[in-house]
């Protein structure tokens, strides 16, 4: 086999983080369409559903700082366009062209082409956002995240940079789906009244729904049950939105990277995601429950964002702090 350079911390970092605010974009702009369409569903007299996604957003101090009252007009702002919020689709999108710029000899120059579109779509959308347009601004970010995941894997050798992007989209894509889980459980439902009603299914089809999940767990389990969404985008091994699925392919990513056999460690980063991968690998869905939803997933981000600290210092030489390391996350 033909001796391989080991990459430049400088390019794995770039390339890590171009996964992660790629994979944050797509997800706030879901979010935020779901959330929507959700208002459609829910009872006329019911407005204060913008609150909980600021409030996912783990800014929610910022916000009220900054907009103060969380009607639609300032979530979108503050979500989608604002220049100055790291967390935003437009900051998030900046800054992956940013990184893809510095990396040019890394990645494929449809990479770069894609990249650098969604940039300039974001920054001619921010200067006339229209909120009759959400749907349409949502999907075509989606569109584009989609299209640059389909990109690289088609375009880039799947190489030690192509590893560490997967690892940062995977790191991205776990701790999103565990938030929106806890955010379920504490902010989204209106009224303690109303679990077990109509409007639970609504809000536990939206859940759903903010992570793509929706047909491929209908197809699966056919009706709403909130232990068994639980036990999908937490557990199941298959989907690729789930938490346990995010964690393995993340763990075998890092470990293509070191060439450290399965089930070993040769660092701190792999330590710890092997940790969390045999942790999921065996829980189970009835004492996560019993022992209460919130407690886990805040355990879960937290692990994650150690995870996250320990790729930087065992890959990354330059250890400057990355502003907003994740929706949520301790940054």
């Amino acid at each position: 086999m033909p001796s391989v350079q080991p990459l430049l911390s400088r390019v794995a970092d770039a390339v890590y983080w171009m996964g992660r605010y790629i994979e944050r974009a797509e997800n706030v702009a879901r979010f935020l369409d779901v959330n929507h369409n959700l208002l459609i569903d829910l009872p006329q007299d019911y407005t204060g559903q913008w609150q909980p996604i600021i409030d996912a957003s783990g800014d929610s101090a910022l916000f009220r700082e900054r907009y103060g009252e969380a009607t639609l007009r300032n979530a979108l702002q503050f979500l989608a366009f604002d220049p100055e919020y790291p967390n935003s689709v437009f900051s998030c999108i900046r800054s992956a062209r940013e990184d893809a710029r510095s990396v040019r000899e890394v990645i494929s120059s449809e990479m770069w082409t894609q990249v650098n579109d969604m940039y300039l779509f974001i920054t001619e959308e921010s200067r006339r956002p229209k909120h009759g347009s959400l749907p349409a601004f949502c999907r075509a970010v989606r569109m584009a995240c989609h299209l640059f995941g389909g990109i690289k894997d088609v375009t880039m050798s799947h190489n030690e940079a192509w590893h560490f992007n997967r690892v940062g989209t995977l790191l991205e894509r776990a701790e999103k789906t565990s938030r929106i889980l806890d955010v379920k459980y504490f902010m989204l439902l209106p009224s303690v009244a109303d679990v077990g009603t109509p409007y639970d299914d609504v809000q536990w089809s939206a859940v759903l729904k903010s992570v793509s999940a929706f047909e491929m767990y209908r197809k699966l389990y056919g009706r709403i049950a909130p232990e068994r969404i639980v036990q999908f985008l937490l557990l199941d091994g298959d989907f690729p939105r789930a938490i346990r699925y995010c964690i393995g392919r993340a763990d075998r990513s890092l470990h293509a990277i070191t060439g450290t056999p399965g089930g070993t460690f040769s660092c701190a980063s792999e330590q710890r995601l092997g940790q969390l991968r045999g942790e999921l690998d065996f829980a189970r869905v009835e004492p996560i429950l019993t022992g209460g939803l919130h407690e886990f997933c805040d355990a879960l981000q937290t692990k994650m964002n150690t995870i996250d600290d320990c790729v930087s210092a065992d890959f990354f030489a330059l250890r400057h702090s990355r502003l907003g390391a994740g929706i949520g996350a301790n940054a």
